[in-house]
């Protein structure tokens, strides 16, 4: 994504969210789009495809706080997106419409300067994006490498390469397990780990897989937001992992061990201990996410089945239970805790 992008895209627009909208309704209207214009559902459409691009770049700047705190204040300034460039001609000449009366207003009527020895744009136009990168902390060329978000020119070293920012969704395994991915950024084809215990949204940094640098400088980075599909059994809290196993009454009652699968495709046994209740969740430590730092345990939930329909001898058998069970109340205190 260039620096212009930020200036002539309204990120805001692209996801359907008002320029005040939560973290949260920006995530859900990221997914609700991601889901709708899927190239999956839209095979052989350059148009689809291309708007879900954009739509994976409008949520990595706004699910950002920083960079959509950056954002915000760049499309307020440039009055929502004109281009900073350096144009041809003074005041009134054309590309400059509305950028003189923006920088008169903030610098006291000085026009193409800067505070601070900025530069104007050749021909007294517009200032050039770098001068608008310095006013976000004395640093340019580019976003997202800086202590405020920009790559900065510390020293006078050469300038690093611009970052850029990519997404790409995984399975709930690979991101347990860890995976390789193949994606193409820029025109070129990038191969790299993902290590083993990443979440939705998180953020990986590539270095130097970004925009070339200026001569002998570094190349930038690659950004890459990670989406993690939801898996119908397993789930994670943090390097653990969490599954919810049904077992039938008699189980719960008169207790049982359970073989209990694995992510990695093995079982490992589970006791559930006479009298245990639906909902109840049993640690088995160790058998979760192994990661570099920590080696999590499996969570698992177990969730007493109850029969739609019970005829013959096992419905004789619940009567039968229930009459011995006559003299205790499930719900014994209830009334009086809710009364509090």
């Amino acid at each position: 994504m260039s620096q212009q992008d930020w200036l002539d895209k309204d990120f805001y627009a692209v996801l359907g969210v008002s320029k005040d909208a939560s973290a949260q309704e920006i995530k859900k209207a990221y997914r609700t789009q991601a889901r709708k214009y899927h190239p999956d559902h839209h095979p052989d459409d350059a148009k689809a495809e291309e708007r879900f691009k954009g739509i994976g770049e409008a949520y990595s700047v706004l699910n950002d706080p920083e960079q959509r705190e950056q954002y915000d204040a760049i499309r307020a300034m440039g009055s929502g997106g004109a281009r900073f460039s350096a144009g041809q001609g003074g005041p009134g000449g054309a590309g400059g419409a509305g950028f003189e009366d923006v920088f008169s207003s903030m610098f006291g009527g000085q026009g193409g300067g800067f505070p601070g020895g900025g530069r104007a744009a050749p021909g007294g136009g517009n200032p050039d994006l770098d001068d608008i990168m310095r006013m976000f902390g004395g640093q340019s060329s580019g976003f997202g490498g800086g202590p405020a978000g920009f790559q900065g020119n510390p020293g006078g070293a050469p300038a690093k390469g611009q970052d850029v920012s990519a997404r790409t969704r995984i399975s709930f395994r690979d991101a347990a397990l860890g995976t390789d991915v193949r994606l193409s950024v820029d025109g070129k084809n990038v191969t790299t780990r993902i290590p083993a215990g990443v979440h939705d949204g998180q953020k990986i940094r590539l270095r130097g897989k970004g925009r070339p640098g200026p001569g002998s400088a570094k190349a930038g980075d690659l950004l890459l937001t990670l989406d993690v599909e939801e898996h119908p059994v397993w789930s994670s809290d943090g390097a653990n992992l969490r599954l919810t196993v049904p077992i039938s009454f008699d189980e719960a009652v008169l207790g049982t061990t359970l073989s209990v699968p694995l992510l990695d495709g093995g079982t490992v046994g589970v006791k559930v201990a006479p009298g245990t209740p639906s909902g109840r969740t049993l640690r088995v430590r160790k058998k979760g996410i192994v990661t570099k730092k920590t080696t999590g345990d499996l969570l698992v939930t177990v969730q007493v089945a109850v029969p739609a329909h019970v005829e013959g001898k096992a419905k004789q058998a619940v009567e039968d239970l229930r009459e011995a069970l006559a003299e205790e109340d499930p719900r014994a205190g209830l009334a009086e805790a809710a009364a509090r």
